[in-house]
């Protein structure tokens, strides 16, 4: 059962029209919290996101079902825990940013900006012009 928190989430999610994928968000967190404080381990960084939406799935969030795939025949062995530390995190999700088109993924963050309101706009455009003068002075030092 995911905690109150998560569900509560989620359903905030939900509530300012956020897609099923960033509803699905909280349940993956709460998956990486379990991992990281030992309740069990996962094989891969893969593995304890596609537990995370299982259990989305489970709790109604409106998620298309898993693709078919055949597990691997293997000895049962314990699984480990460094599927979900930062380092491994942060790969997952730029090589699945790197399967995405440049297009699909500037869609993707128009509509983000879209959901976000704006005070959280204001938010990202301060960050946005943060990183660009930090890349200037960066350029500016190396040429």
């Amino acid at each position: 059962m995911p905690e109150k928190a998560t569900l509560e989430s989620a359903r905030k999610a939900k509530r300012k029209g956020r897609s099923p994928s960033t509803q699905a968000g909280s349940f993956v967190r709460e998956e990486i919290h379990h991992v990281r404080e030992g309740k069990h381990g996962v094989g891969s960084t893969k593995q304890a996101i596609a537990i995370g939406l299982a259990k989305a799935r489970r709790a109604g969030v409106k998620l298309p079902p898993p693709p078919r795939a055949t597990a691997p025949a293997r000895s049962p062995k314990r699984e480990g825990r460094s599927a979900v530390t930062s380092k491994a995190l942060a790969s997952q999700a730029r090589s699945a940013a790197r399967r995405r088109s440049a297009s699909a993924r500037s869609a993707s963050a128009r509509k983000a900006a879209r959901t976000k309101g704006p005070k959280l706009r204001h938010h990202a455009a301060q960050r946005a012009a943060r990183t660009r003068q930090r890349r200037r002075r960066h350029r500016a030092s190396a040429a």
